[in-house]
Formats: C-alpha cells, sequence, structure tokens
C-alpha cells in the first residue's frame, strides 16, 4: 500500500470520528429545541461563544466516551517497524487490523493517533472530578468561614493562605517521592478529603429536610452507605465488593490536585458569602427562625451558583493544564498512559526531526483547554443576565 496524503488523512480522521459527530449533532439539536427550558444551560445558546466553548469540550467528553471505537490500534500496541514513520504510512504487509499509522508512530512505534483519542479518556477521568472533590472541600469549608467569621475564619484562611503560598511543582514533587509515598501521607490526605463530599450531602439533607425527619433520615442513610462504599473503594481500596478502586499512582495525583485547588475554592466562596450574607432575602430567612446551615445551604449557596459555575469549567481547564504539566515531568500516571502529558513529553526528545508524535497531544490539550475557557465566558455572560 502507499502512503496516505495529507488529504487522505484528514478524510479518514474525520470518518473515524463519525459517533462524536453524531453525538454532538443530537446534542446540540436536543438542547437548541428546549434550551427555554434549560435555565442557564439553555441561555448558554443565545451565546456564540459560548456554543463554541461547548461544542470543543463535548467534543473531547464524546470522544472519551467512544474512543473505544475510534481508536484504530491498542495505546501501546506497537509494530516494530512503525517507529518514528511519519502520518499516514501504511502498516507492514501481514499485519491484521487498520492499515495505517494515520498520525505516524513514535519513539516506541505505537500510534500517535490511537494515543491521542484514548489520552482525552485519562484526562476527563481526572481532572472534572478531582475539581469536583475540590469545590465540595472549598465550599464545605468556605460557607461557615465567611457566614460565622470570627476565629474560625482566621484559622480557616491562615491554612488556605499557607497551602496557597507553597509551590505547586515542588508540592508535587514530594508527594510522589518514594518516601513521602512509603511514609503513606498521600493515602491519609485522600482519607480526610474525600470525606467532604459525605460531610456536605450529609449536612445538606439535615438543614433542608430537619422538619422531615422521615425523609432526612432516609437521604442521610443512603448518602451515607453509598458514600462510604465509594470512600472506603477511593482512598483505601478497601472495598468489600471489589467493584471501585483507585490506582496509587493515580490516587497520588488526585489527591494533589485536590488539595492544591481547594484553598483558591475555599477564598472564592468565602469572599461570596461575605458579599450575600449582608442581603435582604438572608436577613428574612434569619427572621423566620432557619438555621446557620439551611441559610448557608438554601439560601446562600443557590444564589452564588454563577460565579461558582463559572469558576468550576475554568478550573477544569487549570486542572487539565496541570495533569499535562505532571506528565509532562514524569509526576503523572503510569508511563505506558497515553494521558497527553506523559505523551507530549515522549514526543519532544526527538521535536526537531519528528514532531508529528508531540504536536497532536499538545494540540488536542490547547483545544480542550480553549473550549473550558470559552464555555465559562459564555457562562459568566449568560449568569450575568440574572
Amino acid at each position: 500500500m502507499e502512503a496516505l496524503g495529507w488529504g487522505a488523512i484528514i478524510v479518514k480522521i474525520l470518518i473515524r470520528f463519525w459517533p462524536v459527530w453524531i453525538a454532538l449533532a443530537v446534542t446540540f439539536a436536543l438542547s437548541i429545541r428546549q434550551k427555554r427550558q434549560l435555565g442557564l444551560y439553555g441561555r448558554l445558546f443565545d451565546s456564540s461563544i459560548g456554543m463554541i466553548g461547548f461544542g470543543l469540550v463535548m467534543f473531547w467528553v464524546f470522544t472519551a466516551i467512544f474512543a473505544g471505537i475510534i481508536a484504530t490500534h491498542g495505546p501501546i500496541d506497537l509494530v516494530a517497524q512503525m517507529k518514528n514513520k511519519v502520518p499516514g504510512t501504511p502498516l507492514p504487509d501481514g499485519y491484521e487490523g487498520y492499515p495505517y499509522y494515520l498520525l505516524g508512530g513514535d519513539n516506541l512505534a505505537r500510534d500517535v493517533f490511537s494515543r491521542m483519542v484514548l489520552g482525552a479518556r485519562e484526562v476527563l477521568k481526572i481532572a472534572p472530578a478531582a475539581t469536583a472533590f475540590a469545590f465540595m472541600v472549598g465550599i464545605t469549608l468556605g460557607l461557615p468561614a465567611g457566614y460565622f467569621g470570627g476565629r474560625l475564619d482566621t484559622v480557616l484562611s491562615f491554612i488556605a493562605n499557607l497551602v496557597l503560598a507553597f509551590p505547586v511543582i515542588l508540592l508535587f514533587y514530594l508527594l510522589v517521592t518514594p518516601e513521602i509515598v512509603a511514609s503513606g501521607i498521600p493515602v491519609y490526605m485522600a482519607a480526610v478529603l474525600f470525606l467532604f463530599p459525605v460531610i456536605f450531602l450529609v449536612v445538606l439533607w439535615n438543614a433542608r429536610f430537619f422538619t422531615q425527619p422521615a425523609r432526612r433520615n432516609l437521604f442521610v442513610a443512603v448518602t451515607l452507605v453509598i458514600g462510604l462504599w465509594l470512600y472506603a473503594g477511593l482512598a483505601f481500596d478497601a472495598d468489600p465488593l471489589g467493584i471501585i478502586s483507585m490506582p496509587p499512582n493515580v490516587l497520588i495525583v488526585f489527591v494533589s490536585v485536590v488539595f492544591v485547588n481547594s484553598p483558591t475554592v475555599f477564598r472564592i466562596v468565602r469572599g461570596i458569602v461575605l458579599d450575600i450574607k449582608t442581603r435582604d432575602y438572608v436577613a428574612a430567612a434569619q427572621t423566620r427562625g432557619e438555621g446557620p446551615w439551611f441559610i448557608m445551604l438554601w439560601e446562600i449557596l443557590p444564589n452564588a451558583r454563577g460565579p461558582l459555575i463559572v469558576d468550576f469549567c475554568l478550573r477544569i481547564g487549570y486542572t487539565t493544564i496541570l495533569l499535562g504539566t505532571l506528565g509532562f515531568f514524569g509526576l503523572g500516571v503510569s508511563p505506558e498512559s497515553p494521558d497527553w502529558g506523559s505523551t507530549i513529553n515522549e514526543g519532544r526528545r526527538l521535536l526537531s526531526i519528528y514532531p508529528h508524535p508531540a504536536l497532536p497531544p499538545a494540540i488536542a490539550l490547547m483545544s480542550l483547554v480553549l473550549g473550558l475557557n470559552l464555555l465559562a465566558d459564555g457562562l459568566r455572560e449568560e449568569s450575568l443576565k440574572d
């Protein structure tokens, strides 16, 4: 077989992404049709910037979902003759499977296109979840700090500033050193940080249904059973059913990202609460005799959703860049993982001779972060209209 030209390569790549195009078309069609009933999300489709950002983000989300269909080869499959081959090179005769390396081969003779596609799954498996955990920690601590003030606010703000003052990359280097890992510090950090979602939900249900004990007890019981089951599996790899677990290297990265992002979220939430708690509707809730946690979770937090949603999108972008940086420095997930940072690091060693292994994951990382930033701009623009 002859090597493919760039026109044929682009056409074949577009064809490989057919599940993504269908999913995007259905998502946009349904969202635009029902946008008046979808609140802030629906108003996003009145913003061209927001739609472009949403499209870029959902492109990579659907790519991660359908990566097994889109990828032409396995992430660690190699064909010795394809080492550093240029895009469009056909595989040797007699090889079964997809006949081309669409974006060429890397220095270990693996398919660059497949690793870029499967890398989306690795990135999107960690970044949104780690950001969500960081928000749970920041919200759970930021609400009482801003609402009650006093010594609690002083202590929590000091701890947050202390963490923020520490160089991020140095912190990651410390957490992944063999001595720190052997001491169990990442596991202890996970044991503390991973409790916050459970605490948040329990306090949320108790505050909302305090006058309805039967419903409150049901919600709290379900939260504790499911939450503690997930907590045991994620933090200690002790799921009795053997379903939930997190590899040690992923746990270290996850905990590090949550630990670094939580203080910033705390400061944002605290600042918003300091402003909102002076509003009339908060005073009205206090006059009705509502408890402080009800006011924080059901009066203040819903009215802070706009800035928090925008920051959540931006923070996923920051986390994605951070994960790429960690992978680039060899501090991320396992070396054979197709995550974009590790792939860029492997490709940059021969960048002046063979640029094709490093460019696709770099462009993928850039486009995802750009999409998240545009999406955040669109959400900010629409949230200001409330």
